[in-house]
């Protein structure tokens, strides 16, 4: 399965964002954004592709990039993220193994249309961030006790 997420789509969605203004905001913003996606995503982050608009971006700002495993891709060359994100599922070559995070009406017709999975941003965050706490244990729980083995291997590791 591949993950391609619209990432300002996803970004408004999530609430996260940059304390400064401006194009260094954008990018703290970015980098916010991408970090929840690592802590939420574990393993399936290396499956992710995260798209964002980026006509008019400055110079420098790479075409493509990672950020941990995620691929990080700016939509310099076309009008928006959402004709980046359609092209992509329409290369495609199994589609049925994608699944769309935008709440933008226009990517999840195209998503559909090639019978891949279409997700609503704030249902997608939602439904991720209840899964994370859900594998977390409760902050109150108690460790489990020692088995003899820890037991003797503490004792030897002390000295006792």
């Amino acid at each position: 399965m591949t993950l391609i997420i619209d990432g300002y789509n996803l970004l408004h969605a999530s609430g996260v964002f940059g304390a400064e203004r401006g194009l260094r905001g954008f990018e703290q913003s970015r980098i916010a954004l991408l970090d929840l996606l690592l802590n939420l995503l574990g393993d399936d982050a290396a499956k992710t592709i995260v798209v964002f608009d980026a006509a008019n971006a400055p110079d420098g700002l790479p075409g493509r990039c990672t950020h941990g495993p995620i691929r990080v891709w700016y939509a310099r060359e076309y009008p928006d993220a959402d004709s980046l994100i359609e092209e992509i599922v329409e290369d495609d070559t199994a589609p049925h193994d994608l699944v769309v995070v935008s709440s933008d009406r226009r990517l999840q017709a195209a998503a559909r249309r090639r019978r891949a999975t279409a997700v609503g941003s704030a249902e997608w965050l939602a439904e991720q961030r209840e899964r994370r706490r859900a594998s977390q244990p409760p902050p109150d729980a108690k460790p489990p006790d020692p088995g003899p083995e820890d037991v003797e291997r503490w004792k030897r590791y002390f000295g006792l």
